[in-house]
């Protein structure tokens, strides 16, 4: 499989396949595909199913597979941003935000993935359900805003405000840290808790989380009048 990333801030991944190669996505992903593209529904079991709903991501997934030679498949970002090409190993699984999976190829799998720390998970921004891709193939992810990545050498942390984090290598941990001081707690328009993100490993930032711009939005919502 080939593919290109074309069209920020709105952008679509646009991949080629070989005859027999499939690519797997959620629901109302895909833009464009050649006349070649075959897809089919379905929902890998009642675990993976569950798993994925209670992750963000849709019950049922699409798998579309070329037949008769090559073929071609478009899919889009559903808000605008980056889409970032992730490469997954079998001993390099990564941990992303809910609704951050767009398309992989076949070999990778999509499950569901739960904060080892409960209060992390509750409070440090990102939830305490999230989505582990693993298995071997190469993933597309949806970024909110411009993606930043680092590498966290063992022991090296980053301190990343609610909403921020997109992607970290399994290999990371997650703790909360609380913000210092009365004042900037209440004041200081960053709220309670930050996220603390701890190596080794690989982290994908973004710049401009949806919850951001939604929280951006509601003082020019007009008010409702009854």
């Amino acid at each position: 499989m080939q593919y290109e990333i074309i069209g920020e801030p709105m952008p679509a991944v646009v991949c080629h396949l070989q005859n027999g190669e499939s690519m797997t996505t959620e629901r109302g992903s895909m833009c464009w595909m050649s006349p070649n593209m075959k897809m089919s529904t379905g929902a890998g079991g009642a675990g993976k199913a569950f798993g994925r709903m209670f992750s963000g991501e849709a019950i049922f997934q699409n798998t579309y597979t070329a037949e008769n030679g090559p073929g071609m498949i478009a899919f889009a970002s559903s808000f605008p941003g980056s889409i970032r090409a992730v490469q997954i190993t079998p001993d390099r699984p990564v941990i992303v935000q809910k609704s951050g999976f767009l398309a992989a190829e076949r070999g990778v799998d999509l499950s569901i993935y739960f904060q080892k720390r409960v209060g992390a998970g509750f409070f440090g921004g990102e939830g305490f359900i999230m989505q582990k891709l693993s298995g071997s193939g190469m993933a597309f992810l949806e970024i909110d805003g411009s993606a930043v990545e680092y590498v966290l050498q063992p022991g090296q942390s980053m301190v990343v405000d609610s909403g921020n984090l997109a992607m970290m290598d399994a290999s990371c941990s997650l703790d909360i840290q609380v913000v210092s001081g009365l004042k900037n707690k209440l004041f200081g328009g960053e709220g309670f808790f930050n996220t603390l993100v701890t190596g080794p490993g690989r982290i994908i930032l973004q710049t401009m989380p949806i919850s951001g711009v939604a929280a951006a939005l509601i003082p020019f919502l007009p008010a409702d009048r009854k």
